[in-house]
């Protein structure tokens, strides 16, 4: 036993140990471990796991680690340093200060700080405060709060520029040392790296790593490294595990392994790690684990690599199938410390801002992309290709469990594209228990998206959708195959928009054979998009050619040629290349960029497109009025039989009485509503209104039968005529806008 856990009562003797390394996100735990705890829970294996990401900021960002951060600093006083990081040094008695409750009012622990925070004498401030310009503009409608989560952030990349100038230039919130996973075609730079002398971030890792893994004693560690800045750090850890309990076994997967490594070949990583399997996770995990606890030579594996008689081999010799995902248990975030997280605005990106700020339930609505075509996209992989949805009562099972596990309603499904069907079932049923939750996720803009479609998610507690416009130019959609058009993509964020549902579009360029008018053109797309309010927030970025999407696979289908020729021992996905359009991509990216920052904010759209760009561009030759074209009203007399009606709203209140016009007595009813925010009365003849009454309360959506259009029809027509002429009447209009839904 390591002497180190002797300082403890009790060793938990826990069979595997699950870990994500430094950085992934500060705000929410990265999901990988808790989808592994889990599936392990339902096969009765025992498991911990643990973020070191958020422990290492936590250590650092203390009273004590900035003490000892500033010690260190200051013995490396013979070096040159910037006037910034002068400044910082020379009020580091003002951020040892005010660094405890800093953190713990981005952790939700104290949140009238944030007065004190807004005025202009509490924090210390160096260059990142120098961006102050656009505070007002950016949070002028905003709150104390918002404002405050700000400037404590901009007060965290002081902090933080500071280290990387001064203690370790590979430092960075949400990655690190994330330059040798790039394209790390090689293992020697890595290898190199983690054969010298322990980083001062090192030092605070391994120290943390250290009390786990005495306390703990696990058989199996499982290190789950999801990007190419947990990569370095990764290594570390089962460096210092092989070093220190040569005996624990040490097992690599995640999503930088899924895409990466699927072609490792270099014997040295083996030094570091005992397996390296692939793709989901469950069964590779539950036979390796096997393999350990049962021993033998005649073990089988799952998509994993291992060392055998000196050489790196593949084994994929089980027969068995991945596990459904029915059977692989609902996430468990217990051992996750999700108090301790904290919320953080770095951009004033409404999208980007929900990834940082605020604490999120990771769930799944399907595994895979039901569309799977689009030609950038890693689609021959199992993770894209193997399409298999969850149950909708089965989600919302999962959402109701994770809501009383974690105190948390907030949802982000981190699917590669949700599907509009199943979205529609899960709503449904959120409403039908008559829970509340947040929810967001990742949608592809298909016309499936209609205005009912959106005000139903709305109303299950959607709040937000994020989708790839990409390159906003009907030919390289085409070419993308990306199974939408500019038009569709306007018709589909004005629905969500006007239902109340934040809209981010990931936006490209450089892609194969685009044209320099092109990538013109879909700026001006983008700008009438956010000028019609159809679209809050977008991100630019520039393609990137993988090995595993069609591009890659395809070159010469796409124009391009590949620079990249050998495979490399190491990692292999990213690919250089050659387009032989000989267009240099790279000269839009800041306008692209500064355009897009002043049309989320509502402002410049009259700007002429030549003024973002110092260099000469041509003519937009769409017309202005493109997107406005494309937003006319939708008609709603084009019903399909077989579409299902909902009714949102609730029980009326019904009172009838006789009209007398021109010596006529007519029995009419009148229907009382409440919504949340009025009340309404719609007026019909008295069969008609009593029939509304009864059919509204059978398609309530509290009811477990749904009750397609014709089946109404049917039902009006067994008693009266002209239902048409009825469905399309001002009342039934009016109660389309108050929750009567048409799907």
């Amino acid at each position: 036993m390591n002497i180190f856990a002797e300082k403890y009562d009790s060793i938990l003797n826990t069979d595997i140990f699950l870990v994500t390394p430094p950085f992934t996100q500060l705000n929410t735990p990265y999901p990988a471990t808790a989808y592994i705890k889990g599936f392990l829970n339902t096969k009765n294996i025992s498991s911990t796991q643990a973020d070191l990401g958020i422990e290492v900021i936590l250590a650092l960002f203390s009273r004590k680690g900035l003490e000892e951060l500033f010690f260190h600093a200051e013995e490396l006083q013979d070096q040159a340093i910037s006037s910034n990081a002068k400044r910082i040094l020379a009020l580091k008695n003002e951020y040892i200060k005010t660094i405890d409750v800093v953190i713990a009012f981005l952790q939700g622990n104290n949140p009238t700080l944030a007065l004190q925070i807004c005025q202009d004498d509490f924090l210390p401030e160096a260059s990142r405060f120098t961006q102050l310009n656009e505070l007002d503009k950016a949070f002028g409608s905003m709150g104390t709060q918002d404002k405050g989560k700000h400037l404590a952030t901009l007060y965290l990349e002081d902090i933080s520029d500071f280290i990387i100038e001064c203690i370790d230039p590979n430092f960075g919130f949400s990655r690190y040392a994330e330059r040798l996973g790039r394209s790390a075609n090689s293992f020697d730079e890595l290898y190199t790296a983690l054969n010298q002398e322990y980083t001062y971030m090192d030092k605070i890792l391994i120290e943390i790593l250290e009390r786990k893994i005495a306390l703990i004693q696990p058989k199996l560690l499982l290190i789950s490294i999801p990007f190419p800045g947990n990569l370095y750090a990764a290594f570390r850890c089962a460096q210092y595990v092989k070093q220190s309990y040569p005996y624990i076994k040490i097992a690599m997967g995640g999503g930088f392994a899924n895409t990466e490594l699927r072609s490792v070949s270099d014997k040295r990583v083996f030094e570091f790690f005992d397996y390296i399997s692939l793709d989901d996770g469950e069964l590779p995990i539950e036979l390796i684990y096997n393999s350990i606890i049962k021993g033998g030579d005649f073990t089988l594996y799952k998509r994993t690599f291992l060392l055998e008689n000196g050489e790196v081999v593949y084994k994929n010799d089980a027969l068995r199938s991945d596990y459904k995902q029915f059977d692989v248990g609902t996430p468990d975030y217990s051992d996750l410390q999700l108090d301790q997280y904290i919320s953080v605005i770095e951009i004033v990106n409404p999208m980007h801002r929900m990834w940082s700020d605020g604490r999120w339930n990771k769930l799944t609505m399907a595994h895979g992309c039901y569309w799977g075509k689009c030609t950038f996209c890693d689609i021959s992989l199992d993770y894209i290709k193997v399409y298999e949805p969850v149950a909708a009562k089965l989600i919302v099972d999962r959402i109701e469990e994770l809501t009383e596990k974690t105190g948390q309603n907030g949802f982000h499904f981190v699917d590669e594209a949700a599907p509009p069907a199943l979205m529609r079932e899960v709503a449904i049923e959120i409403l039908r228990r008559n829970i509340s939750v947040s929810w967001w996720t990742n949608i592809r803009f298909e016309k499936s998206f209609s205005r009912d479609l959106c005000i139903l998610l709305k109303a299950s507690g959607c709040i937000a959708v994020s989708g790839g416009l990409e390159v906003a130019s009907d030919r390289l959609l085409k070419l993308i195959d990306k199974g939408v058009s500019v038009e569709q993509v306007a018709q589909v964020t004005r629905n969500f928009t006007e239902a109340g549902v934040l809209v981010h579009a990931y936006l490209m360029y450089g892609y194969p054979t685009q044209t320099i008018q092109e990538t013109i053109d879909s700026l001006e797309m983008v700008r009438q998009l956010f000028e019609a309010g159809v679209l809050q927030s977008g991100f630019w970025h520039q393609f990137a050619m993988t090995a595993h999407s069609p591009v890659g696979m395809y070159p010469e289908r796409f124009g391009v040629v590949k620079e990249t020729k050998t495979i490399g021992t190491f990692a292999n996905n990213d690919i250089n290349y050659i387009d032989k359009t000989g267009i240099d991509h790279d000269q839009f990216s800041y306008g692209l960029k500064k355009s897009l920052f002043n049309f989320m904010h509502g402002i410049c759209f009259d700007y002429k497109l030549q003024e973002w760009f110092d260099f000469k561009i041509p003519k937009v030759t769409i017309p202005s009025d493109f997107i406005a074209k494309a937003l006319r009203d939708e008609s709603l007399f084009n019903t399909k039989p077989s579409a299902k009606v909902i009714w949102l709203g609730g029980k009326p209140d019904i009172e009838s009485f006789t009209k007398h016009k021109k010596g006529n007595s007519f029995e009419m009813t009148v229907l009382t509503f409440y919504d949340k925010k009025e009340t309404f009365n719609i007026q019909t003849n008295k069969n008609e209104g009593e029939w509304l009454a009864l059919i509204l309360k059978k398609i309530a959506v509290s009811n477990t039968q749904v009750y397609t259009f014709q089946e109404i029809k049917a039902n009006f027509e067994s008693t009266m005529d002209n239902f048409e002429l009825f469905w399309y009447s001002k009342p039934i209009h009016i109660l389309r806008d108050f929750g009567l839904l048409v799907l």
